[in-house]
C-alpha cells in the first residue's frame, strides 16, 4: 500500500492507496487562519498521526505527496498560497518516520491521476485544471507531461487576466487564480451573503440550490456572482485553449462539486461568438472523475 497526501491551501487531505489507483481509506483536516499561525508545525503533527494510525492497519511502501507551488529535490522552494519557502519537508517528516517520500506540483499529480485513471484517460492532448485555493494547471502532450526543462513551468494561474488588477500573493496583480480560483468564487458568495468562512462550499452549494428551488431574490444576486466568475474563468480557459488547442479540458478541485451549477454555463461561454480564436462548435469539458482525490492518487504514480 501507498500513502497520498494532498496539502492544499485550505486543507490536507490524506489517504491509502492500492496499485490499481483506489483509495481505500481516507482523513482530512481543514486549515483554518489558525492552524496557518504555525503551519508547519500542524502540517507535520497531522502527516505523522496519520501515517502511524494507517500503519497499524497496512504495510506501508511509500509516501507521495502533492504540494501548490514549486517543487525541487523533495524541497518546497516556494507555495505562494501556502505561504512557505525553501522548506525541506521531506527531512522534517523523516526525522519522525522512515519512508521513501515524494513530492510534486499538486495540479501535476492530479493530472498524472485522471491521465492514467480517470477523465482523460482516452485524451492524448489535454489540460487539466485544479480550481481549489488558487488554480494549478497541467499540460498533457501524448499522455505525458508537457516538459519545460529545468524550470516547472504551467504556472496557469499566475497568468495574467487583467491589468493592474488585484494584488496576488506571487507578487504580481490580476493574476487568474485571483479570479477564478473556488476560493474567489466562494469568498465572493461568503461576502456577498455576509458570511463568514467558517460557511464550508457544502454550505453554499446548499444556498445555491434552495434560492435557486425557491426563486427568490436571493439568487438574483447569487446569480450575478456565479456569471462573473464563469467569465473570468472562461476568459483564461480561452487564452489555453488558443496556445495549445486540446481535445479535452478536464477540471478538478472543489470545482467538481458546484459542476451542476457552473459546468454549462462555463462551456456556453466558452462557445460564445469571439471567444476562442478558432471558432469551435463543441468543446469537450471534463469534470475530474477522481475528484478531489486526484492530488492524493497522483502523488503516488
Amino acid at each position: 500500500m501507498k500513502i497520498g497526501i494532498d496539502l492544499g491551501g485550505s486543507h490536507i487531505a490524506i489517504g491509502v492507496v492500492e496499485s490499481n489507483g483506489k483509495i481505500i481509506e481516507k482523513q482530512e483536516k481543514r486549515l483554518l487562519k489558525k492552524d496557518k499561525e504555525n503551519l508547519k508545525k500542524v502540517i507535520e503533527e497531522y502527516i505523522i498521526d496519520a501515517v502511524k494510525t494507517f500503519e497499524e492497519k497496512y504495510k506501508i511502501e511509500k509516501i507521495g505527496i502533492a504540494i501548490p507551488g514549486t517543487v525541487e529535490n523533495g524541497i518546497i522552494v516556494k507555495s505562494v498560497n501556502l505561504g512557505l519557502e525553501n522548506y525541506n519537508i521531506v527531512d522534517n517528516l523523516n526525522k519522525k518516520m522512515d519512508y521513501n517520500i515524494k513530492i510534486r506540483n499538486d495540479a501535476k499529480c492530479a493530472a498524472l491521476a485522471e491521465n492514467k485513471y480517470g477523465a482523460l484517460k482516452k485524451y492524448k492532448r489535454a489540460i487539466f485544471l485544479g480550481l481549489g485555493t488558487g488554480v494549478g494547471g497541467a499540460v498533457i502532450i501524448n499522455n505525458a507531461l508537457l516538459n519545460t526543462g529545468n524550470l516547472p513551468g504551467c504556472e496557469i494561474g499566475h497568468m495574467v487576466i487583467e491589468s493592474n488588477g488585484i494584488q496576488c500573493k506571487c507578487g504580481r496583480k490580476g493574476c487568474f487564480e485571483k479570479y477564478a480560483s473556488m476560493k474567489a468564487f466562494k469568498d465572493s458568495l461568503r461576502n456577498m451573503l455576509g458570511l463568514d468562512e467558517k460557511t464550508s462550499g457544502k454550505d453554499l452549494l446548499d444556498i445555491i440550490r434552495k434560492a435557486k428551488n425557491d426563486k427568490n431574490s436571493k439568487y438574483e444576486n447569487i446569480e450575478k456572482v456565479i456569471d462573473t466568475y464563469i467569465n473570468y474563468l472562461a476568459l483564461g480557459i480561452a487564452n489555453l485553449v488558443n496556445i495549445f488547442e486540446p481535445e479535452a479540458i478536464a477540471i478538478g478541485g472543489s470545482f467538481v462539486y458546484f459542476e451542476e451549477e457552473l459546468l454549462d454555463k462555463l462551456k456556453a461561454k466558452l462557445l460564445e461568438k469571439n471567444m476562442l480564436f478558432n471558432e469551435r462548435k463543441d468543446i469537450v469539458l471534463e469534470t475530474a472523475i477522481l475528484g478531489n482525490d486526484a492530488g492524493i492518487i497522483g502523488s503516488i504514480i
